[in-house]
Order: structure tokens, then C-alpha cells, then sequence
């Protein structure tokens, strides 16, 4: 079969400008959406309800009322006679390991130590009030992302949690979705997405609660409204269209790296993913390959990753050197990287950044994407230098605790007192002064 339309890059052969390219994504730029997306969450923000039913019929293609944009218990129950009971019962499989991940991860609620005698410090953890589980739907359905989202924050503690979702053309919620949400312990479900869900959960409206947080992957338009709204809720990491690096060092099958090209490239148009060899050879095998897997997958899959592997944001970049090729794979901080190797862990200590990082060929990606543990909520567009996957830490919040002795105070105060009157703060340096001794008897 014809490599012809693979994009294939040598990093040697690109100037700086066209290397930095490579590393952009589709979310890079959002100033067009950032635009568009106000007067969406001026109109949720004022008239509430109204509004979501509208654009619910003329950006969803669902005729609803204000009145249907909460799932009711009728729908959960129709839900559950409409999925496959193996379905449900890989959704409690899937629910059980990500459970167990994140109650590993549950810090000690109360974390003190003694810094010098008569001085306590540490760290108290509490869970935030709320949280909106943002599952996207528009290229799919995706119960994983209840899954991976609800269940971390209810490990936490969150009291309230809730999931927004788009409507399908009918109306109704996908039923997995629905399962997911019950399985999760979660009742309240919202039939609102894009720009507009994340500003119903942003100001509350008179169906949808006001939460303190929204979490979740989406569209540059979900993308774009968290940016808008990042004063009013906390948008969480940022979570866009899918990526992926594949790293290998030709000690596995061309044939296995072609197939997980395929993985993260059919999420979307707009993903993005690359193979990132030295081994010049083996990546033209592994272009000889991708189209044997487009063949065994539906035809909307496989256009999509056909786009994405031909495209500027998906193909085959070949280093001179295993060096330059992790020098990329740092640069590039891709939300999944997959390293495809015999050894796989010998090649764990060059990584710096990556939201997860997938060792050996039995590592496959679709089950960390679905039933695995860690959330598959995981940085994009290179956010993965500074933030970190989803996880019960992004459900909490860490309160510094301190309690000085007396005899220790007589310590701390003068060495306070003199860095308070060196940089002219009379109050803080009174407040510990003799004055402060004197006004206490």
C-alpha cells in the first residue's frame, strides 16, 4: 500500500520555526472560539434555562424544553433496560479500579510536625463543595468519562457532583452515560454542552446548580468557554482534543506501533499524533502498516485518523538520534505517550513530561482510556510541563495549620519584628513587638 500521504518529518531537516509547528495543537490558538463563545454564556448567564433549550435546538438538533434538561429517574431506569448487562458489567469493572486508584491516592486529612519545640505546622485537606463532570458527546459517547471523572471527585468527598452532557438528536442522554452516572453514585445529570454547559454550571441556572469547579475533556468551544469563565469557576487542567506520542526503537512490530497510531487519531480531526523514532527504516514500515488498520475500522474512525496521520498535527517524525527524539518528547509534553519497546522502562528515566506514560507493548492505551485506574483525564497542549492528571487532589484543597507556644513565640517575634520594619510594615512589626506581650495581659 502506497506511504505517500503519511506525513513523515526528520527533525534534522526542519528549521526551528517548522520543528515548532510540530508542537503546536489544534487548541493552541483559540482566539476565534475565545470570540464566538461570549455572546453563548451572556445569554446562559441571563436568561438560565431558556437559553440552554434553545441552543440545545438549534446547536444539538434536540428538541427540548427548559423542563427536560434534567435526566430524570424514568430515563435512568429506561437506561438500564437499554444497555447490555456486559456492558454494565465492564463499567463496574472499569468503576472498581479507578476507585481503588484514587483511594490509594487520599492524602492523610490531617498532616502535622513539630518544627521546634512548641511549633506546629502542617496541612489539613478538605474537599471542594462542588464539581461539574463535563462528558462530551459530539463525536460520540463516552460513559468512560463519567467514569474517570465523578468517581475521583466522590473519592475526595465532593458533596456535590453533578455531569453536563449534550443532548442527542432525540433528546435523551446516552444511556451508558446514564448507567456510568449511577454507578458513580450520581444523580444529577444535565442535558447541556459546549460553551453553553460550562456557563449554566459557571452562574447556576434555575435547573443547573452553580459549581465551584468543572472538570473534563472538550471541544476548542468547551475549551475556549473555561478560559471566558476561569474567574468565575475554576476550569480545572486543560483537557482538549486528544494526543498522543508514540515513542519506539524498532524492538516491537511495526504493525503494533501502526495500530496504536490509530488509537487517539479516530477521537477526532482535530487530534494529535506522532510516532517519534530514530530508526528511519522502521518508521516506513510502520507508514506500509497504518492503512491495514484504517481498513478494519468504520468508515467515520477511520477518516478521522486518516486526517490526523496525513495532516500537520499527526505523522511519523524521525530523529537522528534516540537523544533528539526525547529532546522532542519533552518538548512536545504530549497527553499520552506510549513507549513501545522491548525495555520499555530503561527509557522512563528520560522522560520529563507527559500526562501518562504507558511502558511495553502490553500497556495498550484503550485500556488505560477506559478501565485501568488513573484517570484518563490527563494535560494537553503541552500543559503537561506544570499540571498533572486528573486526580482526587484536583477534588480537594490543602490548609496550611500553625500553632505557636508561648515560649516558642519569644523566639520567632524579634526575627519577625526585624523583617517587618525592614520592608515598612509598621502593623506587622507592632503585632509582634513587646507591644503585643503588653496588650495581652
Amino acid at each position: 500500500m502506497s506511504t505517500s500521504k503519511i506525513s513523515m518529518y526528520r527533525l534534522s531537516d526542519l528549521t526551528p520555526d517548522q520543528r515548532n509547528d510540530l508542537l503546536q495543537r489544534a487548541e493552541s490558538d483559540i482566539t476565534a472560539f475565545t470570540d464566538r463563545v461570549v455572546p453563548i454564556i451572556e445569554d446562559v448567564r441571563v436568561r438560565g434555562d431558556e437559553a440552554l433549550a434553545d441552543f440545545a435546538r438549534t446547536l444539538d438538533k434536540a428538541n427540548l424544553s427548559p423542563k427536560d434538561i434534567r435526566a430524570t429517574p424514568q430515563e435512568f431506569a429506561a437506561a438500564r433496560s437499554l444497555v447490555d448487562p456486559e456492558l454494565i458489567e465492564t463499567l463496574r469493572f472499569a468503576a472498581d479500579n479507578i476507585r481503588h486508584f484514587h483511594e490509594k491516592q487520599l492524602p492523610d486529612t490531617l498532616s502535622l510536625h513539630e518544627t521546634h519545640r512548641g511549633v506546629i505546622v502542617g496541612d489539613r485537606w478538605t474537599p471542594i463543595d462542588s464539581v461539574a463532570c463535563y462528558v462530551p458527546r459530539g463525536k460520540g459517547s463516552f460513559p468512560s468519562s463519567v467514569l474517570m471523572t465523578a468517581i475521583p471527585a466522590k473519592v475526595a468527598g465532593v458533596e456535590s457532583v453533578v455531569v453536563i452532557t449534550p443532548p442527542g438528536p432525540d433528546g435523551s442522554v446516552d444511556p451508558a452515560t446514564l448507567i456510568a452516572a449511577e454507578i458513580a453514585g450520581v444523580e444529577a445529570v444535565f442535558k447541556c454542552g459546549g460553551a453553553q454547559g460550562i456557563a449554566a454550571v459557571a452562574y447556576g441556572t434555575q435547573t443547573v446548580p452553580k459549581c465551584t469547579k468543572v472538570v473534563g475533556p472538550g471541544s476548542p468551544w468547551v475549551v475556549a468557554a473555561k478560559k471566558v469563565l476561569s474567574s468565575i469557576i475554576d476550569p480545572g487542567s486543560p483537557a482538549g482534543p486528544s494526543e498522543l506520542l508514540i515513542f519506539s526503537d524498532s524492538t516491537v512490530s511495526a504493525d503494533l506501533v501502526a495500530m496504536d497510531l490509530c488509537v487517539e487519531s479516530e477521537h477526532g480531526p482535530d487530534s494529535s499524533v506522532f510516532l517519534v523514532t530514530a530508526d528511519a527504516q522502521f518508521a516506513d514500515e510502520v507508514a506500509q502498516r497504518i492503512p491495514e488498520h484504517w481498513a478494519r475500522m468504520a468508515a467515520s474512525r477511520s477518516a478521522f485518523s486518516r486526517t490526523v496521520l496525513t495532516g500537520a498535527k499527526g505523522g511519523i517524525v524521525i530523529a537522528s538520534n534516540e537523544d533528539e527524539a526525547f529532546a522532542f518528547i519533552n518538548d512536545y509534553a504530549a497527553e499520552h505517550l506510549a513507549v513501545l519497546a522491548e525495555n520499555a522502562w530503561q527509557y522512563l528515566p528520560r522522560i520529563r513530561h507527559a500526562g501518562e506514560i504507558l511502558l511495553g507493548p502490553h500497556s495498550a492505551i484503550g485500556i488505560a482510556n477506559f478501565v485501568l485506574g488513573p484517570s484518563h483525564v490527563l494535560p494537553t497542549g503541552g500543559a503537561a510541563k506544570t499540571a498533572s492528571p486528573l486526580a482526587v487532589f484536583d477534588f480537594m484543597k490543602r490548609t496550611s495549620i500553625a500553632s505557636i507556644s508561648q515560649e516558642a513565640y519569644g523566639h520567632f517575634a524579634p526575627h519577625a519584628e526585624a523583617l517587618g520594619r525592614y520592608e515598612g510594615f509598621d502593623g506587622h512589626a507592632n503585632s509582634v513587638s513587646p507591644l503585643r506581650l503588653a496588650a495581652m495581659i
